[in-house]
């Protein structure tokens, strides 16, 4: 049994994983990741935000990125099931927003070309390899792992950061893991050919079609691929009958806008089955450990963020093993105040997904009102702008208090979700004049 002792390691090479050691390792640190798969393998969550852009640059793999050849995604269009209504937000016209584009991505090889990166920049990334334990000791972290052989090795490193996903690794060992009561949901998605996108520029925006209890995703990943996916509660799906393709089939037929751009679409591969618990755990640091991204908690990925949350915190996490390293020692009040961000940025999104299953959010949010800039506040969210200042925060709050009005006084005009616009008696209708 041999123990080798880094300055930092890394639980998962995915893009959380992958930012925190990249930016590590840059800085002349001796990272060490360890991934429990072998890439390129598939994943979801295919549609970044603008502000990925601004980390992917920082990273310094932004021009392979752009060499990569994935679609731009300049907007986010937002429609209702019955066709009725919709909206789209153009980044750039964002007043907010640092960044006016993004890009929409095949997990397989967005991931691929970031471990390369990783590696590039100096890290010891090796694949196959299962973190199975971990132990903090006071001056170092302990972790046990099996190479792909099977074997069990033995790391210590100054400090532990999990990227492990939803895999949750260290979250799991402690017992942190605390479930949304109300968020079950389950995802049925695949990759198309032949979808009906739109022409010019929106082409490869993404598109979100809102049901009353549920939505379609529909991003376009490639030249010829389409991510096309469905997100609903988990118990409708355990009570549906049919293959979950033939599940997916009958919303995909009652849903006007979604049936009209899959008319002629043709399944690449199997059609994949994913569970979206959302959940946080109570803790999101420890004695020289720190979880990022979906290690540190997971939620409906309705506004995209998870890819960028994962990154986000990352480059958190390098920033403070970074000025720790160099101290020589933790500074607990750095991992307090990464906590305090990482938990706000969580929080934040979280109020967001929570109001948008919400008719009187969607009222508002398919039509925000063009006054005191509330359309670029929304753009903003869209755009992955977390920490963006009084004046963007001032906005999103009175935005939220303009919803709370809603329910009760209808400021923009109600929406339905049905077929048809269900009819209103009007009371005053033959009255006669007094």
């Amino acid at each position: 049994m041999t123990t080798t002792t880094y300055d930092a390691l890394v639980i998962g090479c995915g893009p959380g994983g992958s930012s925190v050691a990249t930016f590590l390792a840059r800085a002349g640190k001796h990272v060490l990741a360890l991934e429990k798969e072998v890439f390129p393998r598939f994943h979801i969550g295919e549609s970044l935000l603008p502000c990925n852009m601004l980390i992917f640059e920082e990273m310094g793999v932004l021009p392979a990125l752009r060499a990569a050849g994935f679609p731009m995604k300049y907007a986010a269009q937002f429609e209702l099931g019955n066709g009725s209504i919709s909206t789209r937000f153009v980044f750039r016209e964002g007043r907010f927003n640092r960044a006016p584009d993004a890009i929409q991505v095949e997990r397989a090889v967005l991931d691929h070309l970031l471990l390369k990166h990783t590696r590039a920049s100096g890290a010891d990334v090796r694949e196959g390899w299962t973190v199975s334990r971990f132990e903090a000791a006071a001056d170092a972290v302990n972790v046990e792992a099996r190479d792909p052989a099977g074997q069990t090795h033995h790391f210590r490193a100054s400090y532990l950061i999990d990227a492990s996903g939803r895999g949750n690794l260290t979250g799991n060992q402690e017992n942190l893991r605390e479930m949304h009561p109300k968020w079950k949901k389950l995802a049925l998605f695949g990759h198309f050919e032949n979808v009906a996108l739109d022409a010019g520029e929106p082409r490869t925006d993404t598109v979100i079609i809102r049901l009353q209890n549920k939505w379609f995703w529909i991003i376009p990943i490639s030249a010829a691929k389409t991510s096309v996916g469905i997100v609903f509660d988990k118990d409708e799906f355990t009570a549906s009958d049919g293959t979950p393709r033939e599940i997916f089939q009958r919303w995909v037929d009652s849903t006007p806008p979604v049936s009209k751009r899959m008319k002629d679409a043709r399944l690449v591969g199997a059609m994949q089955t994913t569970s979206d618990f959302s959940y946080h755990n109570r803790r999101l640091v420890g004695p020289r450990l720190l979880r990022v991204g979906d290690a540190a908690g997971f939620m409906d990925p309705i506004f995209s963020a998870g890819v960028f949350l994962a990154m986000w915190s990352g480059k958190l996490a390098a920033e403070v093993v970074g000025k720790c390293l160099e101290r020589g020692q933790p500074n607990p009040r750095l991992f307090a105040t990464y906590e305090k961000r990482v938990r706000r940025g969580l929080r934040f999104y979280w109020r967001v997904v929570e109001n948008y299953y919400t008719t009187p959010f969607m009222e508002l949010f398919l039509r925000p009102g063009d006054h005191y800039d509330l359309p670029s506040a929304v753009n903003a969210v869209l755009a992955g702008e977390l920490e963006g200042g009084w004046a963007l925060r001032w906005r999103l709050e009175y935005f939220f208090l303009l919803v709370k009005i809603q329910r009760v006084f209808p400021i923009v005009p109600r929406i339905f979700f049905g077929a048809s616009r269900p009819r209103k008696l009007n009371p005053y209708r033959n009255a006669e004049k007094v």
